[in-house]
C-alpha cells in the first residue's frame, strides 16, 4: 500500500510573499481567519433565529444552524454553506417561493385569503395573509363562497404552481405577481 507524503511543508515552501515563505505562521493566521468567518457567519444565524416569532420556524433555524456547526468542526466544506443558509431562516425560504429564481426544497407554501373569497377567473389575482400575490395563469374559473379560507400553493411540473383552496375541489394554475 503506498501513501502519500505529507505535502504541507511543500505547499507552505511554494507559496510566494513573506508571510507564507514556509512559515508555519502563515498557515495558523490563515486557520484564525477562517474561524473568525465562521464565528461571524454563527452569531448572524443566531440573531437570525431569535429574532423570528413563529416558534417552529425558530426551531428549525436552531436546528439548521446546529448542524451546520456540526458540519464545520468535522470539517466538511459544506459546514460554514450549512450556518450561512441557516441563517435564511424558512420564513425567508418561503417568501421567495414562486419567484422566478426556485426555492431550495419548498414543495409547497400555506396561507389563507383574507376576508371573502368568490372564486375565480381567467386572470383573476390573491393576496394571501403573507403578503405574496398569485394570478391565475389558466382559463380556469370556478365559484365558491368562503370567509378566509386555508390555501395551499404548490409546486407543480416544468415550474408551474397550482393553488389548492380548502373547500374547492379545482387548483387552478397560478404564477407570483409579486
Amino acid at each position: 500500500m503506498h501513501t502519500m507524503p505529507n505535502a504541507l511543508p511543500l505547499l507552505l515552501r511554494r507559496l510566494p510573499g513573506p508571510l507564507l515563505s514556509g512559515r508555519p505562521a502563515g498557515l495558523l493566521l490563515a486557520l484564525c481567519l477562517g474561524a473568525t468567518a465562521a464565528q461571524a457567519q454563527t452569531d448572524d444565524g443566531l440573531r437570525r433565529c431569535r429574532s423570528l416569532a413563529d416558534a417552529a420556524a425558530r426551531l428549525a433555524c436552531y436546528d439548521a444552524l446546529a448542524d451546520g456547526v456540526a458540519a464545520a468542526r468535522n470539517g466538511t466544506a459544506a459546514g460554514s454553506a450549512t450556518i450561512a443558509a441557516a441563517a435564511q431562516a424558512p420564513t425567508a425560504r418561503a417568501q421567495q417561493f414562486g419567484l422566478d429564481k426556485p426555492s431550495d426544497d419548498l414543495e409547497f407554501i400555506e396561507s389563507s385569503i383574507a376576508g371573502r373569497f368568490e372564486g375565480w377567473g381567467a386572470r383573476s389575482m390573491f393576496r394571501l395573509a403573507n403578503g405574496q400575490i398569485w394570478q391565475i395563469a389558466d382559463d380556469s374559473e370556478a365559484f365558491a363562497m368562503l370567509d378566509n379560507p386555508r390555501v395551499r400553493v404548490r409546486r407543480g411540473s416544468l415550474g408551474s404552481y397550482y393553488l389548492e383552496v380548502e373547500g374547492v375541489r379545482r387548483a387552478p394554475r397560478v404564477r407570483r405577481v409579486h
